[in-house]
């Protein structure tokens, strides 16, 4: 059997990270492209801990899990993954891509990344062993098309078109923290988990 054909008959799994402090529409939107674009068994949410480029303090992991949870509970091949939270210091994807690695032998991972992601990756812990080991598959969010490292752009790598949805966390946490809705930002269930659980509520943290 040729390598070809191995990776042909391979699973393949797609890799999503992100804190989702709250998740959001958008997500699942951009999580159900890829399964139907690559052909995605799985598509396994990795919940981060606290980003190191981001000076916010995050809400807890157990209320993101949660919501989490919650978000990607109609679709069988959503899978949480709270093991980045779990590890004690510091986590990177390298680390996480090897134990899946490790406990999945013979998958094709996927790593899908924003195109801010995707501008700043020559930045990440081990990039270079990273491209190595997954298949990037980069998302283009409206009105951004930004270019990455020469050394990254030489690297082959799936795309997958993000559908229109101008969205984000940081949007969503100012309109709870402005008293405004957000039913049509979120899952129904996620947004009655904000309500009930006060996130996000007052000040808001840059």
């Amino acid at each position: 059997m040729t390598v070809d054909t191995r990776k042909a008959l391979a699973r393949r799994v797609g890799l999503f990270g992100g804190s989702f402090d709250p998740v959001h529409n958008a997500h699942l939107a951009l999580a159900q492209v890829a399964l139907a674009q690559l052909a995605l068994a799985e598509v396994r949410w990795l919940l981060t801990g606290q980003p190191w480029h981001k000076a916010r303090q995050v809400t807890s992991a157990e209320h993101r899990a949660a919501m989490v949870s919650l978000a990607i509970a109609h679709e069988p091949r959503f899978v949480l993954d709270t093991r980045e939270v779990r590890r004690t210091g510091p986590s990177y994807t390298l680390d996480t891509v090897h134990e899946l690695r490790a406990e999945q032998p013979g998958t094709e991972w996927f790593l899908i990344i924003g195109q801010d992601q995707y501008e700043s990756f020559h930045t990440w812990h081990g990039w270079q062993e990273l491209l190595g080991l997954v298949t990037l598959a980069v998302a283009n969010r409206p009105g951004e098309r930004r270019a990455a490292s020469p050394e990254v752009l030489a690297v082959p790598h799936a795309n997958v078109d993000l559908p229109m949805i101008d969205e984000s966390s940081t949007e969503i946490r100012q309109r709870i923290a402005a008293a405004q809705g957000i039913a049509d930002l979120v899952p129904a269930p996620v947004a009655r988990y904000i309500d009930s659980h006060h996130l996000y509520q007052g000040p808001l943290r840059s």
